[in-house]
């Protein structure tokens, strides 16, 4: 099963999915506790699917492969995912030094040099295979250096700022 969070144009879900089914199948899902039965055209990649019904509503769809946003008759609506079961271990520095446990885009800078920080607290959120993390400060402090920005692409392990 798995649990995300979904917001579309600012509405929040959260969304629990069981095991997917095969092509044009029922599926049972929960949305802010409510189970909701879908049925989507495709599940090859977002951009394969083309209509869903949920619960007995049909929608004819365009989504981005990206998860951005979905088109439907009605408008194009933004949207984000977030899923709030996937754990990634920031790699051991020693010290204040915050790398990328993954390669991925920066999707948001939530802090500035100079700014106090408390152990735990969201620094970065990084993007990777149309996920995003919340990369945490490993310690209290204050943002020293700042090595990212939003939009950039980091590697594995590459320095995203450090905490004195």
């Amino acid at each position: 099963m798995s649990k995300l969070h979904v917001t579309i144009e600012g509405h929040e879900f959260v969304v629990e999915v069981g095991a997917l089914p095969r092509h044009d199948e029922p599926v049972s899902i929960t949305i802010d506790g409510t189970p909701v039965t879908v049925i989507v055209s495709s599940l090859a990649g977002p951009e394969a699917i083309e209509w869903a019904v949920v619960g007995a509503h049909p929608y004819e769809l365009s989504v981005d492969p990206d998860l951005r946003w979905i088109d439907t008759p009605q408008g194009r609506y933004q949207i984000h995912v977030r899923d709030l079961e996937a754990t990634v271990a920031r790699p051991r520095s020693g010290d204040g030094r915050v790398k990328a446990p993954i390669p991925g885009r920066i999707v948001r800078v939530l802090v500035e040099p100079g700014q106090p920080v408390q152990v735990g607290q969201p620094v970065v959120v990084l993007e990777a295979m149309k996920m995003e993390n919340e990369i945490q400060a490993p310690r209290a402090g204050t943002v020293s250096d700042l090595h990212v920005s939003a939009g950039q692409v980091v590697k594995l392990h590459e320095l995203l700022l450090e905490i004195s």
